[in-house]
């Protein structure tokens, strides 16, 4: 069974910085990239940022100049630095494993998987 277990989010002030953490557990074999999601109440959920193994990232145009995205292999997890938080960046902060190759009693398989997610709430 495989696991994304974030971390980090909380309420922040405009202008403030948090740093979200995801890690992954469980029977993997194999995967490649991390993302970082978000869906605001009444909004579609959104790719805010991913990271290849190899460290190539890619981010949202709301995303790029305030957040970072970083991971560690050798711990299996991801990162999500965020400065200059604004209010329209109140969401459910999602983890997302967009494919891994895993080992379930029925063999080997590929699958996705997401994180319970972790609410981040800008605000004055």
């Amino acid at each position: 069974q495989v696991q994304l277990v974030e971390s980090g989010g909380g309420l922040v002030q405009p202008g403030g910085s948090l740093k979200l953490s995801c890690t992954v557990s469980g029977s993997i074999i194999r995967f490649n990239d991390l993302q970082w999601h978000r869906q605001a109440p009444g909004k579609e959920r959104e790719l805010v940022a991913a990271i290849a193994r190899g460290g190539s990232t890619n981010y949202a145009e709301s995303a790029k100049g305030r957040f970072t995205i970083s991971r560690d292999n050798t711990k299996n997890a991801t990162y999500l630095q965020m400065n200059n938080l604004k209010p329209e960046d109140t969401a459910v902060y999602y983890c997302n494993l967009p494919w891994a190759t895993v080992q379930t009693t029925r063999g080997i398989m590929t699958q996705e998987f997401w994180g319970q997610g972790t609410q981040v709430t800008v605000s004055s």
